[in-house]
Formats: C-alpha cells, sequence, structure tokens
C-alpha cells in the first residue's frame, strides 16, 4: 500500500513537473516575444525621431515659475502634461539652453520634459535672504527632489552633464524610488570633502586650475568681475573642437547675471577641497554620499571623444552602477557641454532610458 502510494506520488510529481516546465516555456516563450516587441517598438520609436542638428532650436516656450523649498525655481517645459517625466540638469557655466535641441525629442515621443534653472541661476530665486548660499553637492539634489514634490511628480528619468550628472547620481542614489532611470555624462560624479583632500598627480591637478583660483579672495573678484569672459574661457578648453558663436554663449551667460550665481559657484569649488563648510541640514546627506553609494536605477552614461575637461575612464566607475546599464563613447570632436554638442546622442540615450 505504501509503495503504490510512493509510485503514485512519484507520477504526480513528474506530471506536474512536466506541466510546469511546459508553463515555464510558455513564459519564456512569450516573454521573449514581449521582449523581442519592446525593442522592435523602441527601434521604431528612435527611427522616427526628427533630425535635431545642433543650433536648431534657439528658444524655449514661456517660463515658468514655482515655490520648491528653499527656492523659487524658473523652469522650461515641453511636452504632454500627463506623459512619463524627463528631468534635465545643466552644470557649470552652462545653463537650460544646454538642452534647447535635446527637449523637442523625448517630448515628440509623449515626455513631460522639465529643465530648472539650478540654484544661482537664470530665473531661480532664493525665497529668504537668511537660507546659506550652499553650492554643495546635497543642497543641489535636494533642491530637485523639493522641485519634484511640489510640481507633485513621484518618479522621473533624470539626466544631466557637469553639476547636473552630480545631482542626477546623487537623486538616484539616495531617492532610488524617485528615479525610474539615469543618463549621467562622465559617469560617476559622488564626491566627498575628504576624497577632495587626495593631492592628484601634477597634469590632473592642472585641469582644475579654477578650483585653487576660486579658493582666493582674489578669484572670487575675478570671476565676479569678469564672469562671462571666464564662463567663455571654460567653454572653449571643456569644449576644444566645438566652435559655437557669440548668439549661443551669450543666450546662456545672461542666467549668470542671477543676484546668487557667484556666492553659489565659488561656494561649491571651495566645499569640495574643504575651504568652507556646508549646511548643516544636509550633513546626514553627506555622510552617505561620502560612503560613495552604487546606483541601482537603470542607467546610460556616455562621454565625448573631445572631452576637454577633467573626467575619469569609463572602466574605472562601471562598476557603480548595479543595475541595468550601458556606456557610450559620443564620436565627432564632442566635448564637455554634450546635449548641447550632440543633442541627438543625448535626446535619444534619453528615452532610450526612459523605456528600459
Amino acid at each position: 500500500m505504501d509503495e503504490i502510494r510512493m509510485f503514485g506520488e512519484i507520477g504526480e510529481f513528474r506530471r506536474r513537473s512536466l506541466l510546469s516546465a511546459a508553463a515555464a516555456t510558455l513564459a519564456l516563450t512569450q516573454l521573449g516575444m514581449i521582449d523581442s516587441a519592446k525593442a522592435q517598438s523602441h527601434n521604431a520609436k528612435l527611427a522616427g525621431l526628427p533630425t535635431v542638428n545642433p543650433g536648431t532650436n534657439t528658444s524655449f516656450s514661456p517660463l515658468q515659475q514655482i515655490d520648491a523649498g528653499v527656492l523659487n525655481i524658473g523652469y522650461a517645459e515641453a511636452g504632454a502634461a500627463d506623459g512619463p517625466v524627463v528631468i534635465l540638469l545643466h552644470g557649470w557655466p552652462y545653463d537650460i539652453y544646454s538642452f534647447v535641441d535635446v527637449a523637442p525629442l523625448p517630448a515628440s515621443v509623449g515626455c513631460r520634459v522639465i529643465i530648472p534653472y539650478l540654484r544661482g541661476y537664470g530665473t531661480t530665486q532664493f525665497r529668504s535672504g537668511d537660507t546659506p548660499r550652499s553650492g554643495q553637492q546635497s543642497a543641489v539634489a535636494v533642491d530637485i527632489i523639493d522641485l519634484m514634490d511640489a510640481l507633485r511628480i513621484e518618479k522621473a528619468t533624470i539626466a544631466g552633464f557637469d553639476w547636473g550628472a552630480r545631482t542626477a547620481n546623487i537623486v538616484a542614489a539616495l531617492w532610488p524610488q524617485r528615479c525610474k532611470a539615469m543618463v549621467s555624462v562622465s559617469g560617476y560624479l559622488i564626491g566627498s570633502q575628504q576624497a577632495g583632500k587626495v593631492p592628484l598627480p601634477p597634469e590632473a591637478e592642472l585641469q582644475w586650475w579654477y578650483q585653487y583660483y576660486f579658493a582666493t579672495e582674489r578669484g572670487r573678484a575675478g570671476y565676479d568681475k569678469y564672469r562671462y569672459d571666464f564662463s567663455k574661457l571654460i567653454w572653449r578648453i571643456a569644449s576644444p573642437k566645438w566652435h559655437f558663436d557669440d548668439a549661443t554663449f551669450d543666450r546662456s551667460a545672461a542666467s549668470f547675471d542671477n543676484p546668487d550665481h557667484v556666492a553659489i559657484v565659488i561656494h561649491n569649488y571651495r566645499w569640495r577641497l574643504g575651504l568652507a563648510g556646508g549646511d548643516p541640514k544636509y550633513d546626514d546627506l553627506e555622510k552617505r554620499l561620502a560612503e560613495f553609494p552604487t546606483i541601482t536605477v537603470p542607467t546610460i552614461t556616455l562621454e565625448g571623444d573631445a572631452n576637454g575637461a577633467a573626467h575619469q575612464e569609463p572602466g574605472s566607475y562601471a562598476k557603480k552602477f548595479s543595475g541595468r546599464y550601458s556606456h557610450r563613447t559620443i564620436e565627432g570632436g564632442i566635448g564637455h557641454n554634450l546635449p548641447q554638442e550632440a543633442p541627438q546622442a543625448f535626446a535619444e540615450a534619453v528615452i532610450g532610458a526612459a523605456e528600459g
């Protein structure tokens, strides 16, 4: 009786195993079909994008303003109000016009595109004269979380370069539930004051000449007096093969007239070297960032083949991304301001990251 029951149980086990295997095979087949269909849809969407060359667009729709945390943030917006959200973040010394040719492309496939002025730029203003004019990395990242809260955005694909890439990194690392995917020019850029104290080889130190200049009072006064000439020099050094015209530069340079611009820029670089304290309200965040957290959200990193600014080789930071990850080197003499120099490539990365 027990022996018969044992064989019966074995037969039942085999029957269930065969059914499970068949179900698994069907599921994998369906998954493959779904993945294939998704890939075909994605490729068709990219193939259907209009071609945008640098300089195609020169303006945004009228800017909007919103109270968000300690700031009243100015931002441009494009696309469907109810579409998946893409947030594009600029760096120094640049502004939202780095994305003037990028924004129409994700907007054309149904995304809602938000391009904010960072603190110290354009029409973004502090709501109180008593708020410390901190340029430290966590403060800028909190600004973006505050902006998302103010706009009732639960989750977004976040993309940027320079300060904007670092900010995207921080949001993805500390608030992964708010970041659907990320595009980061020059990879992993989270830093710490302790890391900033480590001497680099002389050639690498030379690339940070302006950081040491800003550490002096002469540097602060010099940047205040010559901020336009200074910024144009940085553009030329960082993008040696980009032949931008005066009109292109002037559109962005207008954002440096912000009354807090110099204070934010100088504090950012002095804080990195440990020469200026941070706002105590961000201490806990900075402690977490000093551990160089791994980024788990889907990520695409980009690098121009002619980036004249200090940057690491892609292989040095690839392991900092534990989720779905890929790297693209954009060729054609592309420098540091990659979205403005290669808007098509940047937009395609953003759409690809957003769709997963």
